[in-house]
């Protein structure tokens, strides 16, 4: 049973006592994919103090890290079912449930980070907030994994050729599937939870991901190529259920978002770090780094990822993204 229903319960039935169910402390379940010492764990253990100190110890958080409740599809599908309070998530499984979102997953869209952050922090963040709220969620904030890079166990990749056959594994994103179709590789959809094992048994011979993410889930174990192509900025988001919401009052709603701003600016220091000193240390752990990739063909390669969202959606949105200064 749910937390804070089996409290409830124990309530009800006079189980709990010494406390009035007033000034019981309610406690918040938190899922995401990676470790409590990835850039989500410490995002989320800094949610959790900020939580806590404004409500003086009303509401706690507890973690469900490393899939223990499913992939990250799985989670959301829970959140949105009110079976689990939050998840902090990449966006790609999102647009399954909120396609607009899919203009965050077109590569090469964001120039750096600075460009990234300022169009989620924005007008257009909010806006892509409120389209999650639309389907079931409370949209908290944007926080981010970074900017994504392909590792592989088969040779360097400095130009689409090099991929040409690769099995990738991908996250269930049409637009990512789309992308490396283009790409001449043969990608997967699979959960993050069953990726390192599928890298080690040869399932995929490939995956992408931030450097943050490639770090804490050593990948230089099962991965000897790792080539900086930057292909994709990769976001990532903090929901909630509107069960949790609804249950909230204008206060308490305040304190979540205040712990939410906090968690942001952690994760994003988190990978700032990362982006400056993981790469010397996963060359330290024998993997090949090719840092002059040739980026240009790549982006005309990925053009069919572009088409298929405009198609659909139109170019006003990709058009200011691009735009924002």
């Amino acid at each position: 049973m749910h937390s804070r229903a089996l409290l409830g319960a124990l309530c009800g039935l006079g189980l709990v006592t010494g406390v009035s169910t007033a000034q019981a402390q309610t406690v918040i379940e938190v899922g995401y994919a990676t470790t409590t010492d990835s850039h989500y764990g410490l995002g989320m253990t800094r949610f959790g103090e900020v939580l806590e100190e404004l409500s003086g110890g009303a509401f706690t958080l507890l973690h469900h890290p490393s899939s223990a409740l499913g992939g990250e599809r799985e989670m959301i599908e829970q959140v949105q079912l009110g079976i689990l309070d939050m998840v902090i998530t990449s966006t790609g499984p999102l647009p399954n449930f909120v396609p607009e979102t899919q203009v965050l997953d077109l590569p090469f869209l964001f120039r750096d980070y600075d460009h990234a952050r300022g169009v989620l922090d924005g007008e257009i963040g909010r806006e892509l907030l409120d389209k999650v709220d639309a389907q079931g969620f409370w949209a908290l904030a944007w926080t981010e994994n970074g900017f994504r890079h392909i590792t592989n166990s088969v040779r360097p990749v400095r130009t689409p050729g090099d991929l040409q056959g690769m099995k990738i594994r991908t996250m269930e994103n049409p637009i990512h599937l789309r992308a490396f179709e283009a790409l001449g590789a043969a990608p997967t959809p699979m959960s993050f939870a069953e990726l390192f094992t599928a890298l080690q048994q040869g399932v995929v011979d490939a995956q992408e991901n931030p450097i943050v993410v490639i770090s804490v889930s050593n990948f230089a174990e099962v991965q000897g190529h790792l080539s900086l192509t930057g292909h994709l900025y990769s976001p990532a988001i903090i929901i909630a259920s509107t069960s949790l919401w609804e249950s909230l009052n204008e206060e308490q709603r305040g304190w979540f978002e205040e712990a939410a701003r906090e968690s942001v600016g952690v994760t994003r220091a988190r990978v700032n770090e990362l982006e400056d000193t993981g790469i010397d240390a996963l060359i330290e752990k024998g993997m090949q780094v090719v840092t002059d990739v040739d980026i240009a063909p790549f982006q005309a390669a990925v053009g069919p990822a572009w088409e298929a969202y405009t198609s659909r959606f139109g170019s006003e949105l990709v058009d200011r993204v691009v735009a924002f200064e």
